[in-house]
């Protein structure tokens, strides 16, 4: 039976807060399900469906949204497919509905590649592979890129992890980022500016209730440990967690919010997505990066989960 998602990756490992257990699709390398001793770290979705709202998926080589789909380079205009009709904008890259090959397989850890092809508004190949492996306190993620054709390629690449905290409606749940500017937007979802999140609405750094936000909104300027990764957190009052943190690669940080996710009964669903490009990167420049040919590029992120314990 082919399923909409592909092949179902399932990883397991053992750790001191209990058994830890995640899916990877094929198609768009998607996390599908992630647990902690038979509790849920993101909103699972069946075998049977396409990733909610992106639920989970690789965002490659761009994330986020360009206007019209149209960028230029050296006097070159280009037109990328129309994929948000609804805006009129080409959304979250070219590999959303590609499946992807394994690579390299093991019981705690997957590597799974998937080529960009050249296209229509994108004249470039780019072989890419990504790694999701359980570790002791959660999922790391590794994205690699390499440019394999005769020209400088632009890259950009992005996530869509929801997270959750499972027998905890995420509405009661205190969002915590760590990004001291908010990034505009006008009624497409397309940058307009940039400003300092002090004393607004959008400074969430001591943290606020995700039942009081609605968000669809991109931030920057993220404070990284001395490690030079940036985490973004969800606290319940019993004072468990998960994070989604991310490395220096990995600049901003799109938060997404809906009351709409299959099987969450009317809760907020979240998703807190790390990328190294914002919206129309290929037009701005913003955090956009060029590889030469032969050039490769990695980055990593992942979830983190604190204060459970094993039988709890």
């Amino acid at each position: 039976m082919t399923l909409p998602t592909g092949e179902q990756h399932v990883l397991e490992t053992s750790t001191a807060s209990g058994e830890l257990r995640a899916t990877i699709t094929g198609v768009a390398a998607a996390i599908r399900t992630l647990s902690i001793d038979g509790v849920d770290l993101v909103p699972a979705y069946g075998e049977d469906q396409t990733p909610p709202f992106g639920a989970g998926i690789v965002l490659v080589p761009w994330p986020n949204r360009i206007r019209d789909g149209r960028w230029s380079h050296d006097g070159v205009d280009h037109q990328l497919a129309i994929t948000e009709p609804k805006f009129h904008n080409a959304i979250h890259g070219l590999l959303r509905y590609t499946e992807y090959h394994e690579v390299e397989r093991a019981r705690d850890s997957i590597t799974l590649a998937a080529t960009v092809y050249p296209q229509l508004g994108y004249p470039y190949l780019l072989a890419t592979a990504v790694k999701y492996e359980l570790v002791a306190d959660g999922l790391k993620v590794t994205h690699y890129l390499e440019n394999r054709g005769g020209a400088p390629a632009p890259i950009a690449v992005g996530t869509h992890p929801f997270v959750k905290i499972g027998g905890v409606r995420t509405e009661d749940l205190t969002l915590r980022l760590d990004a001291a500017s908010h990034i505009e937007v006008d009624d497409r979802l397309l940058p307009t500016g940039e400003v300092p999140v002090d004393g607004s609405v959008w400074d969430f750094r001591e943290g606020r209730r995700v039942g009081d936000v609605q968000l669809d909104d991109a931030f920057g300027e993220l404070s990284t440990d001395d490690d030079g990764c940036v985490e973004h957190t969800l606290t319940a009052e019993d004072g468990r967690s998960v994070s989604v943190w991310a490395d220096d690669e990995f600049g901003f940080v799109q938060v997404f919010t809906t009351r709409e996710f299959p099987g969450e009964s009317g809760d907020v669903a979240i998703a807190v997505e790390p990328m190294t490009a914002p919206a129309e990167a290929f037009n701005s420049g913003r955090g956009l990066r060029w590889l030469d040919p032969g050039e490769e590029w990695h980055g990593s992120w992942g979830i983190r989960f604190r204060g459970f314990t094993a039988g709890e």
